[in-house]
């Protein structure tokens, strides 16, 4: 075979009480994004953390809170990457943030639906995706549809064990 091996993107094994989620990282199109995940990856940060917000036809969302509810802490905000090209279509991974567009830090969600509303343009800045769930589509249809309480917090805590490169 002759020519140039392609580059593989970074991929990430999520490890939850329901499940294995593995994604894949696009570091071309989000650069900041992608390095800013593997930092948390790298330091252990999603390690014991929940998924603390589920809505079932929208998204799930963790990194932030441990187990035990409390916020951890994080790295300085990074700017928003929304702009990429990348959609907010069904298991694409994309960055949480609050209504200030560089204001994405540790929280991450994952789609469970296309998103069109999300994307950069259509009502604000958007959300940056910066990756896509390649294996484990079950896992997350799963947590999708857990009971939640009226903050689509899960009645029973979904566990984000580890999150490892592989």
């Amino acid at each position: 075979m002759t020519g140039n091996a392609t580059k593989q993107n970074p991929q990430v094994l999520i490890k939850t009480s329901m499940g294995d989620i593995t994604l894949e990282l696009y570091p071309d199109q989000a650069p900041i994004t992608v390095e800013n995940f593997l930092t948390y990856v790298d330091e252990k940060a999603y390690d014991q953390t929940i998924f603390h917000r589920v809505i079932d036809g929208f998204m799930i969302q963790g990194g932030g809170f441990a187990t035990d509810g409390k916020q951890k802490s994080t790295h300085a905000p990074i700017k928003l990457e929304s702009n990429n090209g990348l959609k907010n279509e069904k298991y694409t991974v994309a960055m949480a943030r609050t209504t200030v567009p560089d204001s994405a830090t540790n929280q991450f969600f994952i789609n469970v639906q296309n998103n069109e509303f999300l994307n950069y343009g259509t009502r604000d800045p958007g959300y940056a995706v910066f990756g896509k769930v390649i294996k484990g589509t079950e896992v997350v249809d799963k947590i999708a549809k857990v009971q939640t309480d009226s903050s689509d917090k899960p009645l029973k805590n979904i566990i984000i064990e580890k999150v490892e490169r592989i």
